[in-house]
């Protein structure tokens, strides 16, 4: 009896289980077919299935793939970082490099480097260029440990002091030695501040654009084409930290924020890798027409110091509220495109942003690869001709350690002979009258001219 239990009981158990795997197969078969007119909602789980394979619409926190820092170099580029620290996308970090102690405090950006320590004693530089360069150089390994990780960054700073003239270049040569898309968003000192800070700061130029992938220059006079009469000091500088702010946000929305159409950051690199010196175009428009205007503020703009029209490459940002319409995509990107050259790479991103004014529509233009155009037309020719590295001379021998004396000039001299069916008398006063133009502000030139 014992034994017929033994043998009865697995037969047992297998036709339970075969009975019960049939109530089941019929009981999914029947929940399959609706009744006429039902509608019969796919399960979270099929339907992750059935998509499995298909790229999904990417995330914030799916973007922090790209490792975005921004470095503000002496007070004028801790001032733009501090600017940027109240309005700026997630997933970028904030670096603010200083030899003044006490402004260094005084930021908001995470992480400070203070730089300087055994030199400056916390003080600044005063003006002297040699004295940012060698701070920057005494904590080389503390700032290359604070970007190390970064994919690509941004070195702003107020060309014309100390900190920033000769801070900003090591950082920058410290990030492209790292193999970091390094891009330079610099400005240059306003014309009642003196020749001598014009002169350190074309130096820093100089020293600076050798050292990144692309370099924005903008000048602050510029400044006095978005502001009214009314303006008050304060504001003046505000307007010239939001222009540093809007040039380095308009790319990182780009690569960071989820859009319509996105783009990759190695659409990115591709524009800015190695394209030399750089402009950048912004415009906000809205009401009737709103596409056009901001079109043309971009393109036009009085930040831009020449045309779209010898860029290598653009990268267009375009953003509004959730009433952007695609006809004025097209308008936009084909006022563009026919604005640049021919040949030229034009990228565009475009995406969503609530923090825009109801009917505001906002384009970020980045005009990359001027080098060979400016350097035919004349434009962003170093204050030092024929020089691509000019060492910085130690303050003994000259103040700031930027300005250039005669024995230099006589050195230079061969490049400026002519052949002699030329008039000698009258090269010289061409080029003398060259060089006088320097001592002239560029929105003064232009007008002369």
């Amino acid at each position: 009896m014992d034994n017929n239990c033994f043998r009865l009981t697995p037969y047992v158990a297998n036709h339970a289980r075969s009975a019960m795997k049939a109530k089941k197969t019929t009981k999914a078969k029947t929940a399959t077919v609706p009744a006429k007119g039902v509608v019969v909602k796919r399960p979270a789980a099929a339907k992750k299935e059935k998509n499995k394979g298909i790229s999904q619409p990417k995330t914030k926190e799916d973007n922090v793939i790209v490792r975005i820092k921004v470095v503000g170099v002496g007070g004028g580029g801790s001032n733009a970082i501090d600017r940027m620290y109240e309005d700026f996308p997630r997933g970028v970090d904030l670096i603010a490099i200083n030899t003044d102690l006490q402004d260094l405090q005084q930021t908001n950006a995470r992480k400070r480097i203070y730089i300087g320590k055994n030199l400056t004693k916390g003080m600044g530089t005063g003006m002297n260029p040699d004295l940012g360069k060698q701070a920057a150089e005494e904590s080389r390994n503390e700032i290359m440990e604070a970007i190390k990780d970064a994919d690509m960054i941004f070195v702003t700073a107020g060309m014309g002091g100390g900190t920033g003239t000769g801070a900003a270049p090591v950082v920058a040569e410290i990030a492209k030695d790292l193999g970091i898309l390094t891009v330079g968003i610099v400005t240059k000192p306003f014309a009642f501040e003196g020749a001598q800070r014009a002169r350190i700061a074309e130096e820093g130029i100089i020293r600076m654009r050798d050292r990144v992938d692309t370099l924005i220059t903008i000048p602050n006079d510029r400044v006095f084409s978005v502001i009214s009469k009314e303006t008050t000091v304060a504001k003046t500088f505000e307007e010239v930290d939001k222009i540093l702010r809007d040039s380095v946000r308009g790319v990182t929305e780009l690569i960071l924020t989820p859009g319509i159409i996105n783009i990759d950051f190695a659409d990115v690199k591709a524009i800015i890798r190695d394209s030399g010196s750089a402009m950048v175009g912004l415009g906000v428009a809205s009401g009737n027409g709103r596409a056009g205007k901001a079109a043309s503020s971009a393109i036009n703009s009085p930040l831009l110091e020449t045309s779209v029209e010898g860029a290598k490459g653009i990268l267009l940002c375009i953003s509004g509220r959730n009433d952007l319409k695609m006809h004025e995509i097209n308008e936009i990107a084909s006022a563009v495109a026919e604005s640049a050259d021919p040949s030229a790479k034009i990228i565009f991103g475009t995406y969503y942003d609530r923090k825009l004014n109801k009917g505001q529509l906002r384009i970020t233009l980045i005009a990359t690869g001027f080098t060979d155009t400016l350097a035919r037309e004349g434009r962003y020719q170093p204050y030092f001709a024929g020089s691509e590295d000019l060492p910085m001379r130690s303050s003994s021998s000259l103040p700031f350690g930027g300005l250039v004396d005669s024995s230099v000039r006589e050195e230079r001299e061969p490049i400026r002979q002519v052949p002699e069916e030329f008039n000698e008398d009258e090269e010289e006063e061409v080029v003398e009258e060259k060089e006088r133009e320097w001592d002239i502000p560029a929105f003064l030139r232009r007008k002369k001219k």
